[in-house]
């Protein structure tokens, strides 16, 4: 199974609701190799997209990917980005990694007012997704896969006013959380 296939159904799910919004402005957080970045740009066709990893080698595959996208190497707790600058926020599938607290506060601080904040995460709340995950990353660091509820806590202690839960894949905890400030 190509590893596309794996991050395809959340990256579907953040295209879906950036169509709705009509997102001019995006920023893709953690954006690894750029699949997701690309898409929103091939696409969406928005006025900016922003690619933004910490990994050179990812940074790297991502710029070979795409000319369409500004690749920049940023935290996720650190964009470098004005106050209420864009429309959008995502992440899939790297949050995970973040200082979660610190992150969510920096998106809520970057988006305009109605903006959004969109993480895809995999929620382990039983044991056989906790063993997949663990499987998953070969015994690796598995960083810290928050819950629903755990997300929508982080999100309304950012500011965040509406906050969903939509489920992506029920059978490995996937889920897409939405946060409008």
């Amino acid at each position: 199974l190509p590893i596309y296939k794996v991050y395809r159904p959340a990256q579907d799910a953040v295209l879906d609701r950036l169509r709705a919004s009509g997102a001019r402005r995006i920023v893709d957080v953690g954006c690894g190799t750029g699949i997701l970045s690309a898409r929103i740009a091939e696409e969406l066709h928005p006025d900016a997209i922003y690619g933004c990893d910490m990994s050179d080698g990812m940074l790297a595959n991502a710029r070979a990917r795409s000319s369409a996208v500004h690749w920049i190497k940023t935290p996720a707790e650190q964009l470098p980005f004005d106050d209420a600058s864009v429309d959008a926020v995502v992440s899939t599938n790297a949050f995970h990694f973040f200082d979660q607290p610190a992150a969510v506060a920096e998106f809520h601080r970057v988006l305009v007012p109605g903006g959004q904040m969109m993480i895809g995460v995999l929620n382990p709340e039983n044991l056989a997704r906790r063993a997949m995950l663990w499987i998953g990353t070969a015994g690796g660091s598995m960083g810290n896969f928050p819950t629903p509820e755990k997300m929508r806590e982080l999100a309304i202690t950012a500011g965040f006013t509406a906050v969903e839960h939509h489920t992506i894949r029920a059978w490995s905890g996937e889920g897409l959380t939405v946060a409008t400030k």
